[in-house]
């Protein structure tokens, strides 16, 4: 089995760190992006060059998006890869922000070209710093369980670690549907410009849905099929 991780915070960030302290000894390539790219959802790099530079034994930065990431490992570097893990990204990717995140987005790719991959976000509470060592403590397990179910062609595994604190229980592997509510509309206009004003932890979720089993502090699993 070997492994390429990605993500849309880019190839220096502390989650794909995470994500690979998380792995036990599989075979991996890194192929991410050279700078931060969150919210770039599946953009691509169209009639232009897509930088390849090397950043050690089986690590690249790619000078592109997530989904660019995907097919230049897939097609170029690693074309032998059996599966594509994204993250640890640095805030939730629930419901609605399916859509948005570059780190899903790098999976529903994979998913396109037939390679199996799984998507992990760590949902932030109020904006207090991540504890990326028990994120790949967490992450492990649930690595483990995904990649021994088949997934059929065309799916792909999406994630979310509960933002845990000293003394919360440890979070139960939960698989659920994706939230069908909208991200917070709330907004605020100053001097003709328009600011979204909603906060994300207190955003409309589905009972039993990603959000709520997330924002519940258990970890969200969700299959995503694309037909």
């Amino acid at each position: 089995m070997t492994l390429v991780l990605t993500n849309d915070d880019g190839i220096d960030a502390p989650g794909i760190q995470a994500l690979g302290a998380a792995l036990n000894g599989y075979p991996t390539w890194v192929v991410a992006p050279d700078q931060h790219l969150s919210g770039c959802s599946h953009q691509m790099t169209r009639g232009g060059p897509i930088a390849i530079a090397p950043r050690g034994d089986r690590a690249f930065a790619i000078g592109g998006t997530p989904a660019d990431c995907t097919r230049v490992a897939l097609g170029h570097l690693c074309p032998e890869a059996t599966w594509v893990l994204s993250g640890i990204n640095a805030g939730g990717n629930m419901g609605a922000d399916l859509y948005l995140s570059g780190t899903v987005a790098a999976v529903r790719e994979a998913a396109l070209l037939r390679v199996p991959g799984i998507a992990i976000s760590h949902y932030m509470q109020n904006r207090r710093p991540v504890d990326w060592a028990l994120a790949a403590r967490l992450a492990t397990p649930v690595i483990e369980t995904l990649m021994a179910d088949e997934l059929p062609a065309g799916c792909f595994w999406n994630v979310n670690l509960p933002h845990l604190q000293p003394g919360d229980r440890d979070p139960a592997i939960v698989f659920c549907t994706p939230c069908t509510q909208p991200l917070p509309t709330e907004f605020r206009v100053d001097q003709g410009q328009f600011y979204y004003a909603g906060d994300y932890g207190q955003r409309r979720h589905d009972p039993g849905s990603d959000v709520a089993v997330c924002f519940g502090g258990d970890i969200a699993v969700t299959k995503i099929c694309l037909w």
